[in-house]
């Protein structure tokens, strides 16, 4: 199982990179495995400000369909287009191309409250 070093992550299965006050957030490499083959990302939350640990989208796999929850306060201000007509890019590449936002981050403080590699790990048992 593949967890970089470099990113942080949630107990919702998301990681975060942070460039300055924008973070990219996607779905882990354990949160793509145990959903199966992911066939719809959906999020309409482009331009709005939400808070922490609100759901902005969903990701639809075979079986089931998960709520995506931000990892940090912000302005979600990008979405992956490419998933639109690619969904299946969050199984086979969930820490490059197939990030799903970009947010604004508005209260930095929050990344104190993340976890690290090492932590996910823990919390997933790899």
């Amino acid at each position: 199982m593949n967890i970089p070093s470099e990113l942080k992550y949630t107990k919702d299965h998301e990681w975060i990179k942070i460039e300055n006050d924008v973070a990219t957030v996607g779905i882990t490499d354990f949160a793509q495995s145990e959903l199966g083959d992911i066939v719809y990302v959906e999020v309409e939350t482009v331009g709005e400000t939400l808070d922490q640990e609100e759901v902005f989208g969903t990701v639809e796999a075979v079986k089931t369909v998960s709520d995506l929850f931000l990892p940090l306060s912000g302005e979600i201000i990008e979405f992956n287009d490419a998933l639109e007509s690619d969904p299946e890019t969050v199984n086979s590449d969930p820490y490059g191309a197939g990030w799903m936002v970009k947010i604004k981050i508005s209260d930095t403080s929050q990344v104190d409250g993340l976890m690290t590699a090492d932590a996910y790990k823990e919390l997933v048992g790899a």
